[in-house]
């Protein structure tokens, strides 16, 4: 028997086998097993040195025979192949997309430039974010870097086009058409004073902040990536991200960890003792 799904098989059947028995007895044939393994894996070692020392064609040789590299790997004598460069930054672009897709963005791998370059493009609200700067630095790029450390950079791109439509006489049919409201949210007395009240009005999470007769109104997303904030400690009138640590003043909304970014903040105005905030439609 020299096929290796065969050997698997063999010792699959017998770890069934084993797994049946009383715990006792399991141990026993465990110890026996790990005895076993690390005699073959001095063995392996030995024989692993003196072929680099005599042979290392032999050796190279060996390694490619698929029974003899399962069990060096079983060993960790060698190191398990790597996926394609490609597959590594899909998987690093799929670690952080769900952060920008919390804040309406997204990003894509536009190109791979041997040796050391790969181009990204942030799009949505990512692409345009003050924070955009820092999402790459810190989330995007440093996971590209985990995954894959051949790639030392790591650039943003886009495709944005600039169409003149100076005296065209046309109208474009997806012009944005901005409109507002005002929207009650809750009462002075239900906003926590020196706290937070998370609120959801008409698909947007908000969080509203009272100190004294003054209330502040935020977008409930953390400016690096997007993460909710509601549930982030409060000490001093600074609320800490629960997910990375960005720090916030309530008061007026801008960031202590990245001075160049602030939470999105909303007009508020009172109605007797109601709380009414302008949302952006």
């Amino acid at each position: 028997m020299t096929n290796l799904e065969e050997l698997v098989q063999e010792i699959n059947r017998f770890e069934a086998i084993i797994s049946e028995w009383d715990e006792s007895q399991r141990c026993v044939a465990v110890g026996l097993k790990r005895a076993i393994e690390a005699l073959h894996k001095a063995a392996l070692t030995s024989l692993i040195k003196s072929l680099k020392q005599e042979s290392i064609s032999g050796l190279r040789h060996a390694v490619t025979d698929e029974v003899v590299y399962a069990v060096l790997l079983y060993h960790e004598l060698v190191k398990p192949p790597k996926p394609p460069l490609a597959q590594r930054i899909q998987t690093a672009l799929e670690e952080v997309r769900p952060g920008l897709k919390s804040h309406n963005g997204d990003i894509e791998l536009v190109a791979i430039k041997p040796p050391d370059t790969v181009e990204i493009m942030l799009i949505g609200t990512c692409s345009s974010c003050p924070a955009s700067t820092l999402t790459l630095s810190q989330g995007v790029e440093q996971a590209i870097k985990n995954h894959c450390p051949e790639i030392t950079k790591v650039v943003a791109v886009n495709n944005k086009l600039t169409i003149n439509t100076t005296n065209s006489g046309l109208t474009s049919p997806f012009s944005p058409q901005i409109t507002s409201s005002w929207v009650k949210v809750a009462t002075i007395e239900q906003v926590p004073e020196f706290g937070i009240l998370a609120v959801q009005i008409a698909g947007t999470s908000l969080i509203l902040h009272r100190q004294g007769a003054r209330v502040k109104c935020y977008r409930n997303a953390c400016a690096h990536l997007g993460y909710s904030l509601e549930e982030g400690k409060i000490e001093n009138g600074i609320i800490t991200c629960p997910s990375h640590g960005f720090q916030y003043r309530l008061e007026t909304g801008e960031c202590l960890t990245a001075p160049d970014i602030s939470l999105q903040s909303y007009p508020i105005k009172f109605k007797e003792n109601k709380v009414f905030v302008k949302l952006q439609k």
